[in-house]
């Protein structure tokens, strides 16, 4: 899911950064819509460093590896914090570990962050869930919705740039034959990481149920002049 330096052509690395400098602008501007955008930081560190432990394990399944995401995870936990974790995840991960690359950082936030942003938006989706079922059920449901959709998300974005760099002359059926055997190859993971996030964010509302509070912005309100007591004597 991590594409290395020299993969893509050198305009869809530019590409990358514009579209993930974007984002970033977008969400940054959405945090600070909180009445306090700090108060989501020790969390959204906490998160950084999961995505980057649990990322960075490699799966081997010959001829190739796999590896968690946590894109959907991330967004059901964080919201709009989600996509600037992942993009210093994958910094760090091609600062120490080598896994991805600086020139395809831009490309690799796109892929993993939109998807932790959709997911965000597929969590919310259980205050629309019947209220007939117990609050957990809905939470569950949600989770697993974010977390599932979100990696199947990501395979989708990264197969699909695959296609689009596939050298001129390679061969058709050996290209259709290794996009076919990549997907298939996620596909347990789309249902383990939907599993593991609808289990996660249900043991967080046992346990700490302020961690999945106020993922929704807060308006920042103004603050009311303060009226002289002349004002006052007036009214």
């Amino acid at each position: 899911m991590h594409i290395p330096d020299g993969f893509v052509p050198p305009h869809l690395c530019i590409v990358g950064y514009g579209l993930s400098g974007l984002i970033t602008w977008h969400c940054i501007r959405k945090i600070n819509r909180h009445s306090d955008p700090s108060v989501h930081m020790p969390k959204a560190a906490l998160l950084t460093a999961a995505f980057f432990v649990a990322s960075s394990i490699q799966i081997p399944l010959p001829p190739m590896s796999l590896h968690l995401v946590l894109s959907g995870l991330l967004g059901a936990v964080l919201g709009y914090y989600a996509f600037l974790a992942i993009l210093i995840g994958l910094f760090f991960q091609a600062l120490f570990l080598g896994h991805g690359g600086f020139s395809t950082l831009g490309v690799n936030a796109v892929i993993i962050g939109i998807p932790a942003l959709v997911g965000h938006g597929l969590f919310q989706l259980r205050r629309w869930l019947p209220q007939a079922l117990k609050p957990s059920v809905r939470l569950g449901i949600s989770g697993f919705l974010a977390g599932a959709i979100g990696m199947a998300l990501a395979v989708s974005l990264f197969i699909s740039l695959l296609i689009l760099t596939v050298p001129v002359g390679f061969d058709v059926a050996t290209e259709r034959a290794a996009l076919l055997t990549l997907g298939l190859a996620h596909g347990p993971l789309v249902i383990i990481e939907g599993i593991f996030t609808a289990l996660l964010v249900t043991f967080l509302q046992r346990t700490k149920p302020e961690l999945l509070i106020g993922l929704v912005p807060e308006p920042v309100r103004a603050r009311q002049p303060v009226r002289s007591t002349g004002d006052r004597l007036c009214d």
